[in-house]
């Protein structure tokens, strides 16, 4: 997004403060920032290690744009009722360079001491940490696992969302109902998914150190601007129609990523009680179109001494299902059909499959910064896994290596 947008979203709280000046309760305003500085590597030139929607990260030279960002956010209180905030975030994701992006642009009402409504940008409550995942001081871990964030590739939501809290005794319960539309950059720049009539429902329960959390995500989801989809999709129903083949016809359908469902349903376990920190997230991703199906999990456990906290975190990407591949073998004519129908389980954000054991400590040297150094062991599945631009027949385990500082101002 354009850099000199978001600085006009970011000074909005300004302006609003000016103009509510003269009232008799004056507004109050909040400046606020985060940020991470790191470098990653990894011990192999023939892929790469990235985060998410990224298109392209790192190999064996280090790299400061895999896990480095930095944000500003603006907080305005206009009364005892209304607020507006406003987020900016540059970091590196579908282009291969530093761009700025609003995160969150959104007015919240507050309607009674239990129920509150925003309208506007807001981040979709897919995750467990969706709320702050881009602040890395927030979390524990270096970042978060990407066996279970990269089955999302939507993380900020255009529309309205309702939040209901209460407490019950010691527990708190927290609702979230969110509806609109999202659109999400996929590797390259080029390539875009767009969810419609997206439908989001967020529930957490809090008890001391204890949390429980259990999200679900319906949307119509559409991929766009991917050359080879549409070239296989268009092939099978031309051979499906030259050929008499109405199996082809079928299979292209199922693939066409146009406005088809799709559901992500999680469950989150989260600790932290006499120094033992521990984390989980368990997740179904479901849909009707060539996206795998898919399981995917983490578990996260630390022991927090003075102002370290060392941790080991154990995450794995599995593929419950994908379309069949009706196209007829030992065709010449179809080959490179079946070919391309055979790859797509292991092509492209989110496919794949893969698993990661990660060893890191955390060293909390100032009151709002930390060091964090972590190591992780990927070991892809069929193919690359969700490694980035591999070579033909990449199928190794890697090592990836990180050290960051988070900090807020």
């Amino acid at each position: 997004m354009n850099k000199q947008i978001i600085a006009a979203v970011l000074a909005l709280p300004l302006a609003i403060s000016s103009a509510f000046a003269q009232e008799a309760q004056s507004p109050t305003v909040k400046i606020s920032g985060f940020g991470t500085g790191a470098l990653t590597w990894t011990n192999t030139n023939d892929a790469e290690f990235g985060r998410p929607n990224q298109a392209s990260g790192a190999k064996k030279s280090p790299r400061t744009g895999v896990d480095s960002n930095l944000g500003l956010q603006a907080d305005v209180g206009v009364n005892s009722w209304l607020s507006f905030t406003g987020q900016g975030l540059v970091r590196r994701d579908a282009e291969d360079d530093f761009g700025a992006e609003l995160m969150l642009a959104f007015a919240k009402a507050r309607i009674n001491d239990e129920i509150s409504v925003r309208v506007g940008r807001t981040g979709l409550p897919a995750f467990m940490i969706s709320d702050y995942r881009n602040v890395g001081y927030a979390h524990t871990f270096l970042r978060p696992p990407g066996e279970m964030y990269s089955q999302v590739p939507f993380d900020k939501l255009d529309g309205i969302d309702a939040t209901w809290q209460r407490s019950f005794g010691d527990t708190t319960v927290t609702g979230q109902l969110a509806y609109g539309r999202s659109e999400g950059r996929l590797s390259g720049g080029v390539l875009k998914a767009e969810g419609k009539d997206v439908m989001a429902l967020n529930v957490v329960a809090e008890h001391g150190p204890f949390t429980a959390r259990f999200g679900r995500v319906d949307a119509k989801v559409s991929v766009k601007h991917s050359v080879g989809l549409t070239t296989l999709v268009g092939g099978l129903r031309n051979a499906g129609a030259a050929l008499r083949q109405p199996q082809l016809i079928a299979m292209a359908d199922q693939l066409d990523p146009t406005e088809k469902d799709a559901s992500f349903t999680s469950f989150g376990l989260a600790m932290d009680w006499n120094n033992i920190v521990a984390q989980s997230e368990f997740a179904k991703r479901k849909t009707y179109t060539y996206v795998n199906d898919t399981t995917s999990w983490y578990v996260m456990g630390g022991y927090r001494y003075k102002k370290f906290l060392p941790y080991v975190i154990h995450g794995k990407l599995s593929i419950d299902g994908y379309p069949a591949n009706v196209v007829p073998a030992g065709v010449p004519a179809l080959a490179a059909l079946r070919a391309g129908a055979a790859s797509l389980p292991y092509t492209g954000i989110g496919q794949g499959e893969q698993s990661t054991t990660s060893l890191g400590v955390r060293w909390d040297f100032h009151s709002s910064a930390a060091l964090k150094v972590q190591f992780d062991r990927v070991k892809p599945g069929v193919g690359s896994g969700l490694l980035l631009n591999a070579k033909p027949g990449f199928n190794r385990d890697v090592t990836v290596g990180a050290v960051a500082v988070d900090f807020l101002f």
